[in-house]
C-alpha cells in the first residue's frame, strides 16, 4: 500500500492507505448524519403554508388581516381593568 502524506500545522505525515480510507469513511459518515440531523429539523418546524390544509391557512390569512377598529372596546378594556396605574415598574430579579 502505497502512504498518503497529510499537512498537519506545517507538518508532514505519512499516513497508510486504510487510516486515510478509514478518515474519509468518516468524513462521509459525518456529513450524512449532518444531513439527516437538517431534515429531521426541518420537519419538526411548524410551517403554516405546508403544515395546514388550504382552508386552515385561508383562514389563517383572514384573522392575520383583523384590526381593532373599534375603539370603544380598547376603551372599556382600559377603565374596567383592575390594574394600578400608579404601581411601581415590575424588573425581574430586582427586589424594592
Amino acid at each position: 500500500m502505497l502512504p498518503f502524506s497529510k499537512s498537519l500545522n506545517g507538518t508532514l505525515l505519512i499516513l497508510p492507505i486504510d487510516q486515510v480510507e478509514e478518515e474519509l469513511w468518516e468524513e462521509e459518515f459525518i456529513e450524512q448524519c449532518f444531513q439527516e440531523m437538517l431534515e429531521e429539523e426541518e420537519n419538526e418546524w411548524f410551517i403554516p403554508a405546508r403544515d395546514l390544509p388550504p382552508t386552515l391557512g385561508q383562514l389563517q390569512d383572514q384573522l392575520n388581516l383583523l384590526v381593532l377598529s373599534d375603539t370603544g372596546i380598547v376603551h372599556s378594556l382600559a377603565i374596567n381593568s383592575n390594574l394600578n396605574p400608579e404601581a411601581q415598574e415590575f424588573v425581574p430579579g430586582l427586589k424594592h
